[in-house]
């Protein structure tokens, strides 16, 4: 129980990194673009990436008999 906890926090501390860093990626170019290289697009994509990742950790938390990449066989 303990290990699948663990695999759980390590997906979602990994899909955080990368949603929150191509958010910043995307509001950094946004920004030097289109937006006159304002902050406000910076910050609003690296939230939008933050909301997804604590969503998908939301529902990794919720659903505790998803097996992810594993195949069951029947025996």
């Amino acid at each position: 129980m303990e290990e699948e906890y663990g695999r759980k926090w390590d997906r979602c501390l990994a899909d955080s990194a990368v949603k929150i860093g191509t958010g910043l990626g995307v509001g950094v170019v946004l920004s030097v673009l289109f937006f006159k290289r304002r902050t406000w697009p910076v910050a609003f994509s690296a939230g939008m990436g933050l909301g997804m990742a604590y969503s998908n950790c939301q529902q990794d938390f919720r659903s505790p008999y998803l097996l992810h990449g594993r195949m069951v066989k029947d025996q």
